[in-house]
């Protein structure tokens, strides 16, 4: 035998070893994924964040009707809505952020949603919140954003069933403005409206009322609403301000009414608000930049009648690829960091919501670029629609299983998952198992710092997840990486609809962009 072809046959063999050794080492890199469960699972999971009369065909059967005199004091109806995460509190600007990111999903993929055969639970779990919403608004002036007090909720371990905490309702009106609030909550009914336009026009019609009375409210009386409601700002402090929720209110108006006066509002204000000046590098519930950006450079891709806007979309457009590229790694400076896995990291709490929302973007805005046949430009080079999609499905791969720890940071999805997410109703044994009353510290004393796992299992929650080296502490107490949130998931279901029917089509076969910066 020649000599060449030994060495040629000597590589091969080492390549081959190399890759089995890998296969040993991380065997969860090989797997394949089940969307269409991790979609169904991530629907399950808003029927756990109820808060209220829980309807008849409740499928998360360890819970029970909760906060039921909720806005009684106050002398309203604000039973309903979701709790946001581990804890009882219903804070209004992420549960409105919650439902814009379900809503958007089931406009770009309900086709998808549908053919899963999860459409009718991704509009219950939508209408959970709209339903809460107009009972909120309860003048074109007025809404109530919080019920309960974190300070108050988190010095008790409890049940939602059993709560004995203050459940005092808090709200912003034109003496006490929150125009983020407002305005968010505006972009969610929005949003929403868009899709029961077709199934229950007339209740489409009626949050479209909703949505335009309050994106006036926080238009003419402008504030940020955690200066109105201090309880709040220890827990979902409006640190971007309020701008950009209101380009994001009027975006989704556009969207939702074709009407000149919201186009004109997000072109006219493009530039004080921000929209074409900030360059982010994150999309969550407090920064709404990157997604008003990303929708007015899907309005210069697919629409004629924009070309008299262009001078204004490109610069939004700019700004929604940097953010893009950012995420690629591909900008010459101001990328996002990566754990050595390949996750995106942008902070130690949550991080797992940044990831869950660039995801969501990467896959929105790929599909786009691929029906209009155009490319992402990055200083580093351009990108394919196809390369795009590979990264986003990456990211959820991680999240599912495909990581240094092999574990699923979905609650519930294959073999080995969070078994104590920090969270009170399902660390504690649930109201049909007992029905006696688990008092405030009884919780902290009996069922908080059990090593056990938790006896009800959060399907479908996203926790938040490893830190910057991929480790992961599997610890009730460690609420900055075992709780979850409303709007971690909410990210994720359009994802896993796409995903899913993608299986075994082209996008499939890219190598997805995860070198590290």
């Amino acid at each position: 035998m020649k000599k060449g072809k030994v060495q040629k046959n000597i590589r091969s063999l080492t390549l081959c070893l190399a890759l089995l050794s890998l296969i040993t080492i991380f065997p969860h890199f090989c797997e394949s994924f089940d969307y269409g469960q991790a979609l169904s699972q991530s629907l399950l999971y808003f029927e756990s964040q109820r808060s209220g009369r829980l309807p008849h065909n409740q499928r998360v059967t360890w819970r029970h009707h909760s906060a039921l005199t909720d806005g009684l004091e106050q002398g309203v109806d604000l039973v309903g809505g979701y709790y946001d995460a581990g804890d009882n509190v219903k804070f209004g600007l992420p549960m409105a952020f919650t439902i814009t990111l379900l809503s958007w999903g089931a406009i770009e993929y309900g086709e998808q949603i549908a053919a899963a055969g999860e459409y009718a639970h991704a509009l219950e779990a939508i209408k959970w919140g709209t339903d809460y919403f107009i009972k909120a608004h309860t003048q074109p002036n007025v809404l109530w954003v919080e019920v309960g007090d974190g300070d108050t909720d988190h010095y008790c371990w409890q049940r939602p069933e059993d709560m004995t905490t203050s459940r005092r309702a808090y709200k912003v009106d034109a003496n006490n403005p929150g125009s983020d609030v407002a305005g968010e909550t505006a972009a969610a009914l929005a949003a929403a409206s868009i899709l029961f336009r077709r199934t229950n026009p007339h209740y489409s019609q009626l949050l479209l009322h909703h949505a335009q009375q309050l994106f006036e409210f926080g238009d003419k009386f402008m504030g940020k609403y955690d200066e109105s409601v201090g309880v709040a700002k220890g827990y979902y402090a409006s640190v971007s301000g309020y701008m950009d929720e209101l380009l994001w209110a009027a975006v989704w108006l556009y969207r939702a009414t074709e009407k000149e006066e919201y186009l004109r509002y997000f072109l006219e204000k493009a530039y004080d608000f921000g929209g074409t000046t900030w360059a982010m590098t994150e999309f969550s519930w407090d920064v709404k930049c990157v997604g008003v950006q990303a929708i007015a450079s899907m309005f210069l891709m697919e629409e004629k009648k924009h070309k008299k806007h262009e001078v204004i979309l490109k610069q939004y457009r700019s700004k929604a690829e940097h953010y893009l590229c950012a995420c690629l790694n591909l900008n010459n400076v101001s990328n996002v960091e990566r754990t050595p896995g390949g996750l995106l990291y942008v902070r130690q709490w949550n991080n797992m919501q940044y990831v869950a929302t660039a995801s969501f973007l990467l896959t929105v805005y790929s599909d786009h670029l691929l029906a209009t046949d155009q490319t992402l430009r990055c200083q580093k080079g351009e990108v394919g629609p196809h390369e795009m999609f590979a990264f986003a499905k990456s990211q959820v791969n991680y999240i599912l299983g495909s990581n240094p720890m092999g574990m699923s940071y979905l609650v519930g999805y294959g073999p080995n998952f969070p078994q104590r997410v920090h969270h009170r109703g399902a660390s504690i044994e649930s109201y049909g198992e007992n029905k006696g009353f688990i008092g405030c510290t009884q919780g902290y004393d009996n069922w908080y710092g059990r090593p056990e796992p938790n006896p009800n299992v959060l399907i479908g929650a996203l926790v938040g997840g490893p830190d910057i080296k991929d480790q992961f502490n599997d610890e009730r107490r460690n609420y900055i990486q075992t709780e979850a949130c409303t709007y971690n998931t909410a990210a994720l279901v359009g994802v896993f609809a796409r995903l899913h029917q993608s299986q075994g089509d082209v996008y499939y076969n890219e190598t997805p962009l995860i070198a590290s910066s």
